[in-house]
């Protein structure tokens, strides 16, 4: 399950040089990995709704070159790893089919109630689970 979206770089993205500042590729991943959920009939607000959060554990990026202002990029999301409270989505930024970053993040479900750690809910669970 992939998803991919496009954005171009505005300047508010990049530094003096006009080069991407280095933390706005974990906003592109989330860009990304939102568009990926929704795509999947998993919104943000779907998880609210029913009581469960869906926090960041483990974020990991690698830079390979640099997006800069007014670049069109190509940001891609896939779901790589599922366990009984977690998925893992690998993220990459591409510009002219060039990887500029990869990475991923690791998500827990969280209970909105209590704030611990529990299992996906089986109408979750069947939407990311991976063949």
């Amino acid at each position: 399950m992939k998803n991919s979206i496009t954005y171009r770089v505005p300047y508010a993205d990049s530094d003096q040089m006009a080069v991407v500042y280095y933390a706005n590729y974990f906003t592109y991943f989330e860009r990304s990995r939102n568009e990926l959920l929704r795509a999947i009939g998993l919104p943000y607000t779907v998880f609210e709704e029913n009581g469960f959060m869906l926090p960041v554990t483990q974020a990991h990026c690698d830079y390979k070159a640099p997006a800069k202002y007014d670049d069109f990029l190509e940001i891609s999301a896939e779901v790589v790893e599922v366990t009984r409270a977690t998925v893992k989505i690998f993220c990459q930024v591409l510009r002219d089919g060039v990887v500029l970053a990869e990475g991923f993040t690791v998500h827990a479900c969280m209970s909105a109630e209590t704030r611990r750690i529990t299992r996906f809910p089986d109408f979750i669970k069947e939407k990311i689970t991976i063949d």
